[in-house]
């Protein structure tokens, strides 16, 4: 018996190459949040990518990236091109356990942020490959509950757009297909966050979707009287209106308003986003795959967030959360943003409300050659079949 599992084992498909790709990918227009507006950040101008590739001995390929804004590009490239020679040799299959081993060669800087922000580029493509050697969708793979997820657009909401701006945008996504509109709140001037959403709400009328999102920039007291204020405007939801670690406060405010209250996106592990779940904090959990880690745990929070009944809405790359949302069995939406859309040779189908599932394998999506325009650093590991 011994021989002949070692025998098995031995045959078994193994990681023989990884290419990792450091990108800066420009935005057309820098955008501005209340993040900027309150002096803590400034213009988003571009989004920093890191690519992972891997190929087995057998010829299979998984292709998975991760990002991060304004600062920590050459970090992730750094942090994964040092844990990514232990991958060689291994069982792709094996993905949580390869998870586990990526944060444990890195254990010294951390088990969160821009640690496992690192791992979630090879995770992805180790999801990617496995659904592709599976000659499935990775939503697929998963068990899918729906081929379509509803979808809005955030892009056109900034807080550098005019009123008139952010209308004429809106008309346009929702010409093209979208059902939602996501904008941006948090101005000094509260006044003027209650005449945008206002306008915004007047211009798409009482049945389109609309979303307001405050990027953490209120204090307890701002957000509940704010956020009774907007109750007015009939919101699908009310996004990141406190600090990202106040637990107790949203779930005060969840508590005390009619509208949906959410967050999630700038938490960087599953632990953190699983205190806003166990504690009931929430109406809808906003996780970020590549911001948790990976798919890995990703779907340990879905898992959860499923258990207690919560709609999902991860935040961002729509090209890894599409799949992802598509199978969760509770209500979901995808927001989508076109600033990735250069870095591939595919685009999603919108149609009716909502974003189409790819039925391609794996993500279903192939890197562009324009990649080398922006490409900053790149590094293989290992040699391919």
């Amino acid at each position: 018996m011994t021989t002949t599992t070692a025998t098995v084992s031995s045959n078994r498909d193994r990681i023989a190459w990884i290419k990792l790709t450091s990108v800066n990918l420009p935005l057309k227009t820098a955008v501005s949040d209340a993040k900027v507006l309150t002096g803590r950040q400034s213009a988003l101008k571009d989004v920093a990518l890191l690519f992972a590739e891997i190929e087995t001995t057998e010829g299979q390929s998984g292709l998975g990236f991760t990002y991060t804004l304004r600062t920590g590009g050459p970090a992730q490239f750094a942090h994964a091109t040092e844990i990514a020679p232990g991958l060689l040799g291994e069982d792709p299959n094996d993905i949580s356990r390869l998870w586990g081993n990526m944060v444990w060669a890195g254990a010294s800087v951390g088990r969160s942020g821009l640690a496992t922000q690192a791992i979630a580029a090879i995770d992805t493509a180790l999801w990617d490959l496995k659904a592709k050697r599976a000659g499935l969708s990775l939503a697929k793979l998963l068990g899918a509950h729906r081929d379509r997820v509803r979808c809005y657009n955030t892009s056109g909401g900034y807080l550098q757009a005019s009123v008139e701006e952010i209308l004429e945008k809106s008309t346009q996504s929702l010409e093209r297909g979208i059902g939602g509109i996501k904008m941006k709140v948090g101005h000094p001037d509260r006044a003027r966050d209650l005449a945008r959403v206002a306008a915004v709400r007047k211009h798409i009328g009482d049945q389109v979707p609309l979303m307001v999102d405050v990027n953490q920039q209120w204090d307890r007291t701002t957000a509940l009287r704010m956020g009774m204020a907007m109750e007015q405007f009939n919101l699908e939801w009310l996004e990141e209106p406190l600090d990202a670690y106040d637990v107790e406060g949203h779930a005060a405010l969840s508590a005390q308003l009619v509208t949906p209250v959410g967050t999630g996106e700038m938490l960087t592990s599953a632990a953190e986003v699983a205190a806003y779940i166990k504690r009931g904090a929430i109406d809808l959990v906003m996780h970020d795959a590549p911001r948790v880690g990976g798919i890995t745990p990703f779907l340990k929070v879905a898992a959860m967030a499923e258990d207690a009944g919560l709609m999902m809405a991860p935040h961002f790359v729509m090209e890894i959360h599409l799949q992802l949302a598509a199978a969760y069995p509770h209500a979901t939406w995808v927001e989508h943003f076109e600033w990735l859309e250069p870095a591939f040779n595919e685009r999603i189908e919108i149609r009716d409300g909502y974003m189409i599932v790819p039925d391609r394998p794996g993500l279903g999506f192939s890197l562009s050659e324009r990649l080398a325009e922006w490409t900053m650093a790149q590094t293989e590991i290992g040699k391919r079949a």
